[in-house]
């Protein structure tokens, strides 16, 4: 049986410690000097709060501060941003990382990650593998049967019911994954039509407190990273300097968010202007993780890539070369400047 062992040990041990330590750290480098004149760098993202950093880093002028114009272009999906990205509209994309991700880059897409995104919770995830009353008690009851993850095949919704698979010495193939949208799994489970599902709230909510359904599994990847911040090759081959200072204001803005401070009114502020949410569901659901050391989990990275190519969700069958994915400078930058 496998274990989450690529978990960020630097993003377990400061939350274990409440993450308050890590803020007043001393800077170990000298900041870089803003951009001047200002450089223009433009963002697509999907309009989530696991990019909420960037959020916080743009209404609380920390992108300013370091001689950055930082204009936001909400799209619907990665793959949108992605387009962009490769038609060099956009310098950034904020995206999750999926099936068709990897098969891109191990074709030669010229874009890399280049800070996280929110990470998940290390306990108390809100999404969870449901099963439907009476039809399992363990994970190994799953066997053959239905399960319902939105997207499909190749989503990030099928990794994480792998993951739970997993516990069990089972694969994707010991059961038969349904696409169906998370509004649409209530009333599939009531019907009775899917045994298990894997959602998060308020569509898992919905079904415990019905009672057709109870909670199998849960906290499947700990600190794992499922979207990310990508740049295409030519900004940061030809304006490394506005992709460093990009990173750096992330940074900076993930050290704003820790603790108490996540619910901070100018950072709500910020949430509530770049997403959807409300400030009822912010302040009520389970805060997103953001490692204030913003150091990309590469090993969880190779995790998510092995289980798609091992369910046969990638167009080639050897791992990829994850230099072709990761650009781990910015991020390496951003903590010798400003410290543990």
């Amino acid at each position: 049986m496998r274990t989450n062992t690529w978990i960020s040990r630097r993003v377990a041990l400061a939350l274990a410690a409440g993450l308050a330590g890590l803020i007043a750290a001393p800077a170990m480098a000298q900041a870089p000097e803003p951009l001047d004149p200002p450089q223009d760098v433009k963002v697509a993202y999907v309009p989530i709060m696991k990019f909420a950093t960037m959020y916080v880093a743009q209404e609380r002028g920390l992108f300013e501060k370091h001689g950055l114009n930082v204009s936001f272009e909400r799209v619907k999906s990665g793959t949108e941003a992605i387009a962009f990205l490769t038609q060099g509209s956009v310098d950034v994309g904020g995206i999750a990382i999926v099936t068709s991700l990897w098969n891109s880059w191990n074709r030669g897409l010229d874009v890399r990650v280049i800070a996280p995104g929110g990470l998940e919770p290390m306990e108390n995830s809100p999404t969870a593998l449901l099963v439907r009353k009476g039809q399992a008690s363990d994970i190994a009851d799953l066997k053959g049967k239905r399960i319902a993850a939105a997207g499909g095949p190749g989503s990030g919704g099928e990794y994480l019911v792998a993951k739970a698979l997993e516990r069990a010495d089972l694969t994707i193939r010991d059961v038969e994954l349904m696409n169906i949208a998370n509004p649409d799994m209530p009333a599939a489970m009531e019907a009775g039509s899917i045994d298990a599902a894997l959602a998060g709230t308020p569509f898992s909510d919905q079904m415990v407190e019905a009672g057709h359904a109870e909670v199998l599994a849960t906290d499947l990847t700990p600190g794992l990273m499922t979207v990310a911040f990508v740049a295409s090759g030519q900004f940061i081959s030809e304006r490394p300097e506005a992709a460093e200072r990009f990173v750096l204001a992330l940074t900076e803005a993930a050290r704003m968010m820790q603790g108490e401070d996540y619910l901070a009114p100018e950072n709500v502020e910020a949430y509530l202007k770049h997403t959807t949410s409300t400030e009822d569901a912010i302040r009520k659901g389970t805060p997103v993780v953001f490692d204030p050391s913003m150091q990309i989990p590469v090993d969880g990275l190779a995790d998510v890539e092995r289980v798609h190519r091992e369910n046969g969700r990638t167009d080639y069958s050897d791992p990829i070369d994850l230099s072709k994915v990761v650009d781990e400078t910015f991020t390496n930058k951003a903590l010798e400047t400003l410290g543990n």
